[in-house]
């Protein structure tokens, strides 16, 4: 995996009092006809040839969330990662990344660890951290964990 600069965003609409801004995802400039919520790319990794890890926030004070999506390039959206709840402020920061993993921080004083899934697998209700949710599926293709960060 690779941090990568090729992918960005170009804002679709801002958010209102009941709806999150949108924005359409840019491969090298380029529309790829994909849409997502959110106003901010954090960080775009490349996972292989055609798929990569999108962390994108809304840019809300005190209601910050984090949004991780593996998007393919001939799929689109595969599958989605919120982290955050309401009145939380974080920040997206000390990105790490190894060959099968990224880590960072956000919200508290937590490392979170995002790996790709080399196939999707069955997601079991209640398996993930505290304050992360997943659009209702079966499968997932992304798992995450966290621990409390040893620095400050």
């Amino acid at each position: 995996m690779k941090v990568v600069t090729s992918l960005t965003l170009s804002q679709v609409s801002e958010a209102t009092d009941t709806s999150q801004a949108c924005s359409e995802v840019l491969m090298s400039g380029k529309s790829t006809g994909i849409t997502i919520e959110g106003k901010i790319l954090e960080a775009a990794i490349q996972v292989d040839g055609h798929r990569y890890l999108l962390f994108v926030t809304d840019d809300v004070i005190f209601e910050e969330l984090l949004t991780i999506l593996l998007f393919d390039s001939a799929q689109g959206i595969v599958d989605a990662i919120t982290i955050g709840h309401a009145y939380a402020s974080g920040y997206f920061e000390n990105l790490e990344v190894s060959a099968d993993s990224v880590k960072f921080t956000f919200i508290g004083n937590l490392t979170w660890t995002v790996k790709v899934l080399t196939s999707p697998t069955l997601k079991l209700p209640f398996s993930d951290p505290p304050g992360v949710s997943r659009p209702l599926k079966l499968i997932k293709h992304i798992d995450i964990s966290h621990q409390l960060s040893t620095s400050k």
